[in-house]
């Protein structure tokens, strides 16, 4: 097996769940974390509304930031819990920026997912 099969209709879904969402920026790019002041966001920051309150991160790029570009998996020791942010509109540069910021810390790494438009096999559904 690959190390990680990409699925077209997945990241049909993410679209949708991103555009049909409000996008609130809070951070500008250069701007330092709230609580680790050392942390200078590479990129904008916000959330998306979800249904819980905290919402979902995204990482919002120089390009169109109507286009998820990728997804970044956090595992976080300290709060013991995985988290899926957002990248849209981030070039590879950006991608680098933010995948070095998130991963500062001994407490949490992260992993990138491209997106893809492959449709694998078991990605077809009878419906």
């Amino acid at each position: 097996m690959q190390e990680f099969e990409n699925n077209a209709y997945f990241w049909q879904k993410i679209d949708t769940l991103f555009l049909s969402s409000g996008f609130n920026l809070s951070k500008k790019k250069g701007e330092t974390h709230d609580t680790f002041k050392n942390l200078i966001y590479p990129t904008d920051y916000g959330k998306i509304q979800a249904n819980d309150d905290e919402g979902i991160s995204v990482y919002a790029g120089s390009g169109d930031r109507n286009k998820v570009t990728a997804l970044v998996i956090a595992a976080d020791i300290l709060a013991k819990e995985l988290d899926v942010k957002i990248l849209a509109g981030c070039n590879e540069d950006e991608e680098d920026a933010i995948l070095r910021f998130l991963n500062q810390t001994d407490y949490q790494k992260t992993v990138l997912i491209h997106r893809g438009n492959e449709l694998p096999s078991w990605g077809f559904t009878d419906n």
